[in-house]
């Protein structure tokens, strides 16, 4: 007999201690990110990491604040994100 899919809300799954796969902490507090499918990127950017453009159609990686409102949003190039630890302490956020 072939298995059936449980909902998420479903009672008897409990969500309770799960961990938000979007927040992650950064140099200067937690920090919410979002990836970008390539589809999805209609505009240009300029990556904070290499400091060169990001341009539609290229996936990419928004990250920002999570005390924040938004507006400290910043597109990276997705090597650039998983380079930040390499680059020096506070050149992001």
């Amino acid at each position: 007999m072939p298995r059936k899919n449980r909902r998420r809300n479903e009672p008897g799954r409990s969500t309770s201690g799960a961990q938000d796969p979007s927040l992650i902490d950064g140099p200067n507090g937690p920090v919410r990110v979002r990836r970008i499918p390539g589809a999805s990127a209609e505009k240009i950017y300029r990556c904070p990491g290499c400091d060169l453009e990001i341009q539609p159609g290229t996936p990419h990686v928004v990250a920002w604040a999570d005390d924040g409102d938004g507006d400290d949003r910043r597109h990276w190039h997705g090597g650039c994100w998983n380079a930040r630890d390499r680059r020096r302490p506070g050149q992001w956020r």
